[in-house]
C-alpha cells in the first residue's frame, strides 16, 4: 500500500465524521440560507487568507533532506495566490459587505484551526502541514462544485457568487494527483506519522467550524 492510500484509510473515520454533519449534507443539497452561505464564506476567508503565509512558512522550515518537498510547497504557492480575494468577491455578489468581512475577525473555531497550523509548522514537524492540505483540498473535491450548483439554484444567486467554490473544487481535483505524489515521496516514518496525526486533528478542527455554522442556524438548513 502506498502511503497516500494508507493516509486515506487511517483518516477515514475523521473524514466521515466531518462529511456526515447535517450542514454538509444541507449545503450539498442546496438547503441552506443566504445567511449560512455568507457565514461559510466569511470563515473561509479568515482561514484561506493564511494559505500563502502557511505554505511559505512550511517551505522555510523544511530540512535539507526534504528539499524536493520545499519545491513542492513553492509550486502550491504559485497556485494559491489570490484565492481569499475570490471569497470577498463572492460575498459582494451575495449583496453583502466584503470590507466588513476583511476587517472582521474569525470565529474561535477558525482561529484555533489556523493557530494549530502555524504551531505545527513552528513547533512540531512542518511536514504535518500536509495533513491540513489533505483535509481542505479533499473536502473541496468531494462537495464544493456540487454544493455550488445546488446553492445557486436554491438561492437564485449569480455565477459571480460562487467563484471560490467552483474554482476551488475544480482546481483541487488536479491538486489531488500532485498531492498524492508528494506524500508518497515521504520515506521517514516520523514524517508520515506527522501527516496522519495532523490530518486527523484538522478534520476535527474543520468540523468544529461547520458545527459552529450549523449551530448558528439551529440545524444548518434554510427555514
Amino acid at each position: 500500500m502506498r502511503f497516500y492510500e494508507e493516509l486515506l484509510a487511517r483518516t477515514a473515520g475523521a473524514r466521515d465524521e466531518l462529511l456526515s454533519l447535517p450542514i454538509i449534507g444541507a449545503g450539498a443539497a442546496g438547503r441552506i440560507s443566504l445567511e449560512t452561505y455568507v457565514a461559510f464564506l466569511t470563515e473561509a476567508y479568515h482561514h484561506v487568507k493564511h494559505t500563502l503565509p502557511l505554505l511559505m512558512a512550511c517551505g522555510a522550515r523544511m530540512p535539507e533532506r526534504l528539499e524536493w518537498l520545499r519545491t513542492g510547497m513553492a509550486q502550491y504557492v504559485g497556485e494559491e495566490i489570490g484565492h481569499h480575494e475570490w471569497i470577498l468577491n463572492d460575498i459582494a455578489a451575495c449583496g453583502k459587505n466584503p470590507d466588513a468581512v476583511r476587517c472582521g475577525t474569525p470565529s474561535p473555531e477558525t482561529e484555533l484551526m489556523v493557530a494549530y497550523a502555524y504551531d505545527t509548522i513552528a513547533r512540531g514537524n512542518p511536514v504535518g502541514f500536509l495533513g491540513m492540505v489533505l483535509v481542505l483540498e479533499g473536502t473541496s473535491v468531494q462537495i464544493a462544485s456540487r454544493a455550488a450548483c445546488a446553492i445557486k439554484e436554491s438561492l437564485k444567486l449569480p455565477d459571480a457568487a460562487f467563484s471560490y467554490l467552483t474554482s476551488h473544487g475544480a482546481l483541487d481535483v488536479g491538486h489531488t494527483a500532485f498531492y498524492e505524489r508528494l506524500v508518497n515521496g515521504l520515506s521517514e516514518l516520523s514524517d508520515r506519522e506527522a501527516v496522519v496525526h495532523c490530518a486527523r486533528m484538522f478534520y476535527r478542527l474543520y468540523a468544529d467550524i461547520f458545527r459552529k455554522l450549523q449551530n448558528g442556524r439551529g440545524d444548518g438548513t434554510a427555514g
